[in-house]
């Protein structure tokens, strides 16, 4: 370790507390990403501040001895936003996790940045609230992460991304300057809205510190089925006829393909409440009361009158609606038959179906490539994983995928963002005007690049 680094660990030591600052040993028991388990986080330490202020001055002191920050929240993003060198400071927000106050009368809520999504939820739920994000990863995933990567999850077709679940934030720049946007206000027409700038960035604009997050009434109820149709446009059919049924109140709408409908529901894996062999499926879930279930059940027969739908199951209990999503969202399953590779992104809904057979043909032609494919389509979003084969076979897998994708004005990052990973496929979604707007913005807000250099771009 050079002289200027022990410096800089010594100051930040004095800053966050003996407790705060993990190096050595204990550092390299932490992994990498989400993505590399069992690759040990490389930085020259990991920071621990307690608050915006101790963050502002992390940064201060990192911004003076000329040091790179990259910024860490659950760990759980796919894209390798955190991957740091071994000259940087990983700076968590671990310990920001209070929730310092709950309105129920406006419906807020103020969180620190390490609040996990799932306490956001627990919160919400006591005061008989509702904070409608929702994902996977729940339990790990936390308040500052999903704002740097602006997350979707299950229920983006009623409720939209984070970016609309943030009423207001608390940032710290480069060098260490806090902008501080914390108003509970739905409606604040007074210029640039600066916490936009934080949204969906990853970290290479400012740290976030703490958020005004939107909640809402919690649900009356949930009408749940798993309906299987003809291929993707009867399902988007399905989709819009719910939609005017119930006044725009469908909150999920998942398209399951058949092969990973299959592997789901596998002997010893979640219960299949309809045949192995239809062309698609989706859950459609309905916020609803129970008086309206009948009205549902009868949209769905005219749908299978029409022979829009093939065949439907109607979740008669909770613990059914609960063993439908289990086929969704145990993607554990995935991982034990060796389908490692996760990809995600947008496609129109009505350039979905020509695209994913595209691009299912193009990989049955890759030797021992195993794919799945599912997503939120009701919002546009396909997750695809796939094997992890040898740099050949994962570079066709990858053309495949992504290739067309420039074509339908689709997107190569749906809800997970650049980081990394994807670096290389921005401009597969992104004209070189954006790309060097966002650069001037960039270097702008960070003119020495110390914030999680080297990701988006």
């Amino acid at each position: 370790m050079t002289p200027n680094a022990s410096a800089l660990l010594d100051r930040l030591a004095a800053i966050v507390g003996p407790t705060g600052l993990v190096t050595g040993e204990e550092l390299r028991g932490r992994p990498a990403s989400w993505t590399r388990p069992a690759e040990p986080c490389a930085a020259l330490a990991l920071v621990r501040p307690r608050d915006t202020a101790e963050t502002g001055a992390v940064l201060t002191a990192c911004a003076e001895a000329g040091a790179a920050i990259v910024p860490r929240g659950g760990a759980t993003g796919l894209v390798d936003g955190i991957l740091s060198a071994p000259d940087q400071i990983t700076l968590s927000t671990e310990r920001m996790t209070a929730i310092e106050s709950l309105d129920p009368l406006s419906m807020t809520m103020v969180a620190g940045s390490g609040v996990t999504i799932e306490a956001v939820q627990n919160a919400a739920r006591e005061a008989g609230l509702f904070f409608p994000l929702d994902l996977g990863a729940r339990g790990s995933a936390t308040v500052g992460g999903t704002i740097s990567t602006n997350a979707g999850g299950l229920r983006v077709l009623r409720y939209g991304m984070m970016r609309e679940m943030v009423l207001g934030l608390e940032a710290v720049l480069a060098d260490g300057t806090v902008v501080s946007s914390m108003r509970p206000l739905i409606k604040n027409n007074t210029g640039l809205d600066l916490k936009q700038l934080f949204l969906g960035t990853e970290g290479t604009l400012g740290i976030v510190t703490r958020a005004v997050l939107r909640l809402r009434p919690e649900p009356a109820g949930y009408a749940t089925a798993l309906v299987a149709c003809p291929g993707v446009d009867d399902g988007a059919r399905v989709l819009r006829a719910a939609q005017s049924a119930f006044q725009g109140r469908v909150s999920s709408f998942e398209g399951l393909w058949p092969d990973f409908y299959r592997l789901m529901t596998k002997p010893g894996r979640a219960t299949p409440p309809l045949g192995p062999d239809y062309p698609f499926y989706a859950i459609i879930e309905v916020e609803c009361v129970a008086e309206e279930t009948d009205r549902f059940l009868d949209l769905l027969d005219r749908l299978m009158g029409e022979g829009t739908v093939l065949d439907a199951a109607l979740a008669s209990s909770e613990e059914q609606r609960q063993g439908m999503w289990r086929i969704r969202d145990r993607v554990e399953n995935m991982n034990a038959d060796g389908i490692v590779r996760a990809f995600d992104v947008s496609v129109p809904l009505d350039r979905m179906d020509g695209y994913v057979r595209g691009a299912l043909a193009r990989m049955a032609a890759i030797p021992d490539c195993r794919v799945v494919v599912y997503g939120h389509i009701g919002d546009n979003n396909l997750h695809w994983n796939t094997t992890d084969l040898d740099g050949p076979g994962n570079a066709a897998i990858d053309a495949a995928i992504y290739e067309p994708l420039a074509d339908l004005n689709g997107s190569v990052s749906a809800e997970h963002g650049i980081g990394l990973e994807k670096r290389g496929k921005l401009g597969l979604s992104r004209s070189a005007e954006e790309i060097a707007t966002m650069r001037l913005v960039k270097r702008a807000l960070d003119p020495d690049n110390r914030l999680n250099p080297g990701k988006i771009f």
